[in-house]
């Protein structure tokens, strides 16, 4: 899929980088720090949570103590955790995971180590545990268990996949996604091979081993280092993917798993595409019903219709498109269509951020200044101000591409979807139905495929899904609770990609209840 953006905190967009270590100090990070308090899990602990059927030769993995230090974030403890880069080859080599955590605060009984996951592919666990989940998840959570959090292979902190410059990325997030004619497609079809050979030749052989069952057999190694006899965990977007595929691998360790945007494994990449298409025309549906009522709308007035705003907002696209304006950026970048599409979809994933969407979008239309869309823009691809990018996007691509072949093969395969997408969205379809050709040129084949997930024998996994999310759309969340044996579906009525910890004290305590007692929801339990 083209995107799948991890949680965020109920809060505007920011306007830069999340504040996560560049490149050069992903593991140094957690492995300096201070010369303070060195804990360690004990190997009784570990070797009591190492599963009977494992290989002998994956045992020194399960048997390993981590090393915990300070790492510079107050109340955090960071470590590196060793894993097969190769789970068919153990001995081949091994790949070095970025984990960190935040110990049970007390005073009542410690339930054991609540892993998160805030989803992408590509968002980094280890930074959502520190600025969010390890300080904002409910208090009597973190009191009960130890918050931990470990960076995907690929991705931040764990041997990052690398691709591009960051001005070669510049370049790429501003290729016109909705080519007009053949010389316009011809550059668009090279900038997707430019970008898959830039992470073939700086990420050859971790290209080939950043699946998301790879991720998966990475985290029951975690839930045995950390002395768990079963996983507990939240994941959200993407992330629920990730646990559901851990469910399907491991459903005699499955704990207590909250699966919270969900997504549907059973789907290919062309239908995943699609459908995330047609959620974010529903997300942006209740933005034009919201725009039109508020004062500072530049895209129509009271009684204008939604379907009006689409059109406005598509004309102003194409003006873009033939004339890029001024974004007052230090490097030259001009607000394109590329762009500006880019900051509108990066607000629908929050309600929050529609205020300053409208904003942006009247210092664009009425001001010809396109600094406010192009910070929102800056923020979904994680850009810091000197030109920097986090490699959220490289390794979404790098998962995406291994996980599922292809949404599209050749460009004349876009050109017949068209008709479909932009039906699907007449604001979005065409520019997503193009970003859908972007692994095509990957150099890895994919080792995956679309495939029904059950998981029997697992203890019950709370499913949760939101009726108007635009990335992971409702019936993704309907579909994965009738695959998994387990599954009880809990449904936020509402606005914004997941649900827990967005406002509403319904899916909070369900979600609470459910994690502290081991209790799930009622089936069919609705919360608005």
């Amino acid at each position: 899929m083209h995107i799948r953006r991890p949680l965020r905190p109920t809060r505007p967009l920011r306007t830069s980088g999340v504040l996560l270590a560049t490149a050069a100090l992903l593991i140094s990070a957690c492995s300096a720090g201070s010369s303070s308090t060195t804990t360690s899990t004990t190997a009784d602990a570990a070797l009591a949570a190492l599963p009977r059927s494992t290989p002998s030769t994956l045992s020194p993995y399960y048997a390993q103590k981590l090393n915990w230090r300070t790492c510079g974030v107050p109340g955090f403890e960071c470590a590196t955790m060793k894993a097969p880069l190769d789970y068919a080859k153990p001995g081949s080599g091994d790949i070095r995971l970025a984990v960190a955590r935040k110990k049970a605060t007390g005073p009542g009984k410690r339930l054991g180590s609540l892993l998160v996951n805030p989803g992408g592919p590509g968002g980094s666990a280890v930074g959502y545990l520190q600025e969010y989940a390890g300080i904002g998840y409910p208090a009597e959570v973190r009191a009960r268990y130890d918050m931990v959090a470990v960076d995907p292979r690929g991705v931040a902190r764990s041997e990052p996949v690398e691709c591009l410059t960051g001005r070669q990325m510049d370049t790429y997030t501003q290729t016109d996604t909705t080519p007009d004619d053949t010389k316009e497609r011809g550059q668009l079809v090279d900038s997707y091979k430019k970008f898959a050979e830039g992470c073939g030749r700086r990420s050859p052989e971790l290209l080939r081993h950043v699946s998301t069952v790879e991720a998966a057999r990475d985290m029951d190694i975690l839930r045995a280092v950390l002395g768990d006899q079963k996983l507990t965990y939240v994941g959200a977007s993407y992330g629920t993917f990730l646990g559901a595929t851990y469910a399907g691998l491991f459903p005699e360790r499955v704990g207590r798993v909250v699966l919270d945007g969900a997504m549907d494994p059973s789907l290919s990449a062309r239908k995943l595409n699609e459908d995330q298409t047609a959620g974010f025309e529903t997300a942006f549906q209740s933005f034009a019903k919201d725009c039109v009522h508020q004062s500072d709308c530049p895209l129509g007035g009271a009684g204008t219709s939604t379907e009006q705003v689409g059109k406005n907002l598509k004309a102003f696209f194409q003006q873009l498109d033939r004339a890029p304006i001024p974004t007052g950026d230090a490097d030259g970048r001009r607000l394109g269509e590329a762009l500006a599409t880019t900051g509108v979809i990066a607000a629908m994933y929050d309600e929050a951020s529609w205020p300053q969407l409208r904003e942006a979008l009247t210092s664009a239309m009425k001001e010809k200044d396109g600094a406010g869309l192009l910070a929102l823009s800056d923020s979904y691809y994680e850009r810091d101000a000197d030109g920097r990018y986090a490699n959220l996007m490289y390794a979404n691509a790098a998962v995406n591409c291994l996980d599922l072949p292809a949404a599209f093969s050749t460009p004349d395969q876009v050109e017949k979807a068209l008709p479909a997408f932009e039906k699907a969205s007449p604001v979005f379809g065409e520019g997503l139905a193009w970003a859908s050709l972007n692994c095509a040129y990957w150099p890895v084949r994919p080792t995956g495929e679309a495939h029904r997930i059950e998981a029997k024998g697992a203890a019950p996994i709370l499913v949760v899904g939101t009726t108007r999310d635009p990335a992971t759309p409702y019936p993704w969340a309907q579909s994965l609770a009738s695959q998994l044996s387990s599954a009880r579906l809990l449904t936020y009525v509402g606005d914004g990609h997941t649900a827990y910890g967005r406002g509403s004290d319904c899916i909070d305590s369900t979600i609470d209840r459910y994690l502290l007692h081991d209790t799930p929801p009622a089936k069919g339990k609705r919360c608005s």
